[in-house]
Parts: structure tokens; sequence; C-alpha cells
């Protein structure tokens, strides 16, 4: 693999990306550049021999496939800040199908799962990786449920467990803004504006603030809000349309 000379990192790349969604909605040509130009020459190295092996023995082989340890390599090759942008990476040059996402996600780590959760929307074109998404939501890592509410499940995830992820970020302290397509799903939906009026209701009965998020997710249901039409391509990016 033939390796570009490292560069600073465009702006539309997060100096120190890997929180939320960016990962899931940033190229993957923009991922490899930023690694490019942070990683030190011996993890470049590794992260270059670990994709060759990926593209050369693809998908899965036995009880571990080559890539599958690279993924879990990875933390201590290319440290926790750039660790999840190298998995995707990997995941993408190995075309992890369910199967092989499905298996490295109940099987790995918490930073391996949220890896999983950021490709899905690059490997699993259908709703069959909803399990995946549904396992994280029952969690309480918040960094597993940003990750959780990226672009796959805004495209596949069914509105009413949609609005309970919804809930859940509320409910654990994750910022509304890691939703993906929050404003386009939000539109005029009435329920998720019950939900929410029950919830704030709740709370202040309670004698307990409101989260400043719900005011801003209530804002967006109102059906005389502009909506943002909008769709995910393979590469993760979100587009207006």
């Amino acid at each position: 693999m033939t390796r570009q000379p490292a560069e600073p990192a465009t702006p539309a790349t997060p100096a120190a990306i890997g929180k939320g969604t960016t990962l899931a909605l940033t190229p993957l040509a923009e991922l490899r550049h930023h690694l490019d130009a942070h990683l030190a020459e011996d993890a470049r190295d590794w992260l270059d021999q670990a994709l060759l092996e990926a593209v050369a023995h693809p998908g899965i082989h036995g009880p571990i496939s080559v890539w599958e340890l690279r993924l879990a390599e990875a933390g201590r090759r290319c440290g926790p800040e750039y660790a999840d942008a190298a998995r995707i990476l990997i995941l993408d040059a190995a075309r992890a199908g369910t199967d092989a996402v499905t298996r490295v996600y109940f099987q790995g780590t918490a930073a391996e799962r949220r890896a999983v959760l950021h490709a899905l929307p690059r490997l699993v074109p259908g709703p069959d990786a909803l399990p995946l998404v549904e396992d994280a939501l029952r969690s309480n890592d918040t960094r597993l449920l940003a990750a959780a509410v990226g672009p796959y499940a805004a495209r596949h995830l069914a509105p009413h467990d949609w609005r309970h992820a919804v809930l859940k970020c509320l409910f654990t302290g994750v910022p509304v803004d890691e939703v993906a397509d929050l404003r386009g799903r939000a539109h005029a939906d009435t329920e998720l504006a019950r939900m929410l009026a029950d919830y704030a209701a709740e709370r202040t009965a309670a004698g307990r603030p409101v989260p400043q998020d719900l005011h801003h997710v209530l804002a967006l249901t109102d059906p005389t809000a502009a909506p943002s039409a909008r769709h995910t391509t393979r590469d993760g990016d979100a587009k207006e349309s």
C-alpha cells in the first residue's frame, strides 16, 4: 500500500477525531489522512500492514481472522485516541459483512463495539445489523450510546425504538447533537413530542432540572419547522438534498 506523506489534517476533520457520530460521518479518505498526519511512523507502518492483511484475507476465516486480531491490537498500536478510526479502516478493508461485524461486536471489547457501530453504515446496507444497535442502546456506556445513535440507526431504527434512543440520550447525558438526522426524524413527530413533554413534567414534579437538550428536540418536533431532507452515502457522509 502506498502511503502519502503526512500533512496537517484538513479543516473538515477534527484535530481529535473519535467522538460520538463524527467517525461514522467522516469519509474514509479523511480518516486515513487524519491518521497519517498524527500517528507515529511505527504506528503508520503497522496500520499499512493491517490494511494489506485485511484486503488480502477479507471476511471470516476460522475461529478468528487475522484482521480481527489487528482490531484487538489497535489500541496498543495506535493509542486510544486514534484506535477507533484505525479499526473502522480495517473493518472496511476486510469487507466485514453482517456475520463478521456481529462476531466482532459480541466477542469484542467496548472499544471494538464502538468501532463496529461507527462502521455499520459503510458495511451493512440493510437492517440486518440492528440487533447490535439495540444491544448498545441497552448499555449505560455513554460512548457506546453515542456510537449507537449514528447514521445506521437513523436509517433503519423503527420509530418507537428511535424515540426511546433519543430519550436514553437525555437520561444518560449523551448530547443529542450526536443523534444522526435528528432534525429530519424528529420533524412533526407528535409521539416524540408527547414523550418529551411527559419526561419534562416528571422532572419538574420531582424538583429536578429539565435538560436543555430536551427543549431543543421538542422544538424540532414542531410540524411548522422546516425539516432537513438528508440521506447518508455508503462512505458515511450526511448530505443535504
